[in-house]
């Protein structure tokens, strides 16, 4: 009978696994015991390294933690360190600009350049990483991101010293170069001279392009979104996505920039017609055109040479042509188009297109240059800035709550006005004053707030009312219409034209108009949802819910009886405009059948509907996306209403709430579905 063999596995090691068995022989002829060792079956086999090796490979790890701690990890902390401080030093210079400081904030840029320099010295001291495989792609993104920053201060050198002549003409802080004299003469020594810094816009542009170049030779998947490097890479992407904006925005604005001194009446005067917007009775621009003035710019010193009603300019209209038939259907006993309806289009351009084929038509109308409008929310900002008060015609405006319509006083003055068919005789805090016309109160307001803010020392207020005039841009309380094609150019790529904007995505913008006459929205507030649903396929459908809410009592319309009419029923043509192609579901809510139709290449939902004073309605509809939901994620562009005043906007996504915010300027938001 075979023996049991013993098997040896090949540079095996007395501590392979074994195991021993004390057994006899067989046929006991060897009748002593013998030690067999029998070995396990090899799929249960543990493979042992020589200790040897072992000791090689510990050594090896060691080492190379040394090497990338005293050679990468080590240099790389010194980096991080001095770009700290570099950062630290660039936000000193921003808190500086924020303040108005120009020369701090010169002085903050200077010293940001020379942390920055430091920081790329440092990185240059581990220039080696460029031949180390992964770190040179992180050492390229650094080294790119640093030569981005030079170019960025050298931009921003380029526009402080342009603003440094000019500090004082825009009420900044530090001395600018023309504090001698009135007011107005260093106004006009600031315009007459401003074509001397316009080629600084060639500069400050070839620095922005630049820095671009730098950034975008930054990969951010570089960056995965784990190990905590999500804001990193977030971050990196919203800094590619400034540098395009930036370089496009200086690029379509330098035009507006290099005639600015023209825009502003050098050498020859310009003349601009200023459409006053009453925001509480709200039309597709953003109000009601109750008034209009003729503003001369000479040498950027502003003259009002005129101010009426808008009716009186409605009278010199010799023929008006039908009414279109959102006011035939919707405008009671308004069968021909005025000049205050004429803009039915929520993009300002198109409006203004309609309004000046009437006013072309006026025997004898003054020529302009460019159609402004302004609503009631420019005047009380501005109101608030001069000290909270401004006298015009006898009248003080304030923007101190008035009890009345819980609305600032300088709104019910106006509307009083506005709704007085006749001169009055009014008392302001016991003190007689003369009659007030209507035709011209608008105009001797707004030339009162000038006269005002020009007697005054530049530092006190024009500071503050630039920046308050570029708010009320932003938020479409201010809108413009420039004849001149580069200057309309610049206006729109500033967005303060009311365009409706093109957009690759998906797109809202819900525009309201008061076909009632009364002053509802002035009571009524608005909040929008919406809600996005995603089927298996990736059709996307969109529901939409718009909520009105008036809490108020209805105001007693009775003028024999010396009544203001403000409060009464809000009858809303309601349009949504959304992306081309989008395809109607259902509706509810609107008192006459939902249509669609196409207008500014978007595709529009259009109902009408009624709010009662202390009362609410609310509209919906669904539609279908014309396109389907991919990985990436969509953005949305919300075009605001002009003279909406932050209606609360919500978005929920398969049922969930994901942001909810007050839409007070157009917003672009990026969602994920």
């Amino acid at each position: 009978m075979d023996e049991i063999r013993k098997i040896d596995l090949e540079n095996s090691s007395p501590s392979s696994t074994q195991f021993q068995s004390r057994r006899s022989r067989v046929n006991g002829n060897n009748s002593g015991p013998a030690d067999t060792i029998v070995t396990m079956p090899t799929s249960r086999r543990k493979i042992n390294f020589p200790k040897k090796n072992i000791s090689v490979v510990l050594i090896a790890l060691v080492v190379i933690f040394l090497l990338s701690f005293f050679v990468i990890v080590l240099p790389a902390r010194g980096v991080y360190s001095q770009a700290k401080i570099a950062y630290a030093q660039a936000q000193k210079t921003w808190q500086s600009v924020k303040k108005q400081n120009i020369d701090q904030g010169l002085t903050d840029l200077a010293e940001t350049k020379v942390q920055l320099q430091k920081t790329q010295d440092s990185l240059h001291g581990i220039g080696y990483l460029k031949f180390i495989p992964i770190a040179s792609g992180y050492y390229s993104d650094a080294d790119h991101l640093i030569s981005a920053g030079f170019d960025g201060i050298d931009a921003s050198n380029t526009l402080l010293n342009s603003l440094k002549p000019y500090q004082d003409v825009l009420g900044l802080k530090g001395k600018g170069s023309f504090v001698s004299g009135s007011a107005e003469q260093r106004i006009q020594t600031a315009v007459t001279t401003m074509g001397k810094i316009t080629p600084q816009i060639d500069l400050l542009s070839g620095s922005l392009v630049k820095a671009k170049a730098e950034i975008d030779q930054v990969n951010p998947n570089h960056y995965p979104p784990i190990f905590g490097l999500a804001k990193v890479h977030d971050q990196l992407i919203a800094m590619k996505k400034d540098a395009d904006l930036g370089v496009n925005f200086v690029s379509e604005a330098r035009p507006l920039i290099k005639i600015l001194p023209s825009l502003l009446g050098d050498p020859g005067e310009k003349k601009y017609l200023v459409i006053f917007q009453n925001d509480k009775e709200l039309r597709p621009t953003g109000g009601f055109m109750t008034a209009y003035a003729i503003f001369r710019l000479d040498q950027g010193v502003i003259h009002v040479d005129s101010a009426s009603d808008m009716y009186n300019l409605d009278n010199q209209v010799p023929n008006h042509p039908k009414a279109p038939e959102p006011i035939l259907k919707y405008l009671p006993k308004v069968y021909t188009l005025n000049l205050r309806d004429a803009n039915l289009s929520p993009d300002f351009g198109e409006s203004m297109k309609t309004f000046q084929s009437l006013y072309n038509t006026i025997p004898g109308a003054t020529k302009v240059d460019g159609i402004i409008a302004i609503d009631t929310h420019v005047l009380v900002s501005t109101i608030k800035v001069l000290d909270d008060q401004i006298y015009a015609g006898g009248i003080l405006f304030t923007s101190q709550t008035d009890k009345r319509c819980n609305c600032p006083e300088a709104i019910y003055e106006l509307e009083s006005i506005a709704d007085t068919p006749h001169s009055f005789d009014l008392r302001v805090s016991n003190v007689a004053i003369i009659n007030a016309e209507r035709k011209d109160i608008i105009g001797t307001l707004l030339f009162a707030i000038m006269e005002k803010a020009l007697k005054s020392s530049p530092k006190k207020y024009w500071g503050p009312l630039v920046q308050t005039m570029l708010t009320e841009t932003s938020q479409k309380h201010v809108q413009f219409n420039l004849f001149n094609a580069d200057a309309q150019q610049g206006i729109v790529a500033l967005n303060a034209a009311g365009k409706i904007m093109p957009f690759d995505g998906d797109y809202l913008a819900v525009n309201d108009t008061n076909f009632g006459g009364d002053k509802a929205n002035l009571f009524t507030s608005e909040a929008v949802e919406q809600a996005y649903d995603v089927a298996s396929d990736g059709t996307i459908t969109k529901t939409v819910t718009v909520h009105y809410t008036n809490p108020y009592a209805p105001s007693d319309c009775n003028l024999e009886r010396g009544n203001l009419c403000l409060n009464g029923d809000y009858r809303d043509w309601l349009r949504i405009y959304t992306p081309k192609g989008s395809q109607l579901v259902t509706s509810k809510g609107s008192e006459v059948t939902v249509t669609s139709s196409t207008d500014l290449d978007k595709t529009v939902f259009e109902g009408f509907l009624t709010v009662r004073p202390m009362g609410a309605a609310t509209f919906t509809i669904s539609y279908k996306l014309p396109f389907k939901v991919s990985n990436e994620t969509l953005p949305l562009l919300m075009q605001k209403e002009g003279g909406t005043d932050g209606n609360q906007y919500t978005i929920k996504v398969k049922g969930n709430q994901v942001q909810q915010f007050n839409l007070e300027t157009d917003k672009e938001v990026k969602l994920s579905l």
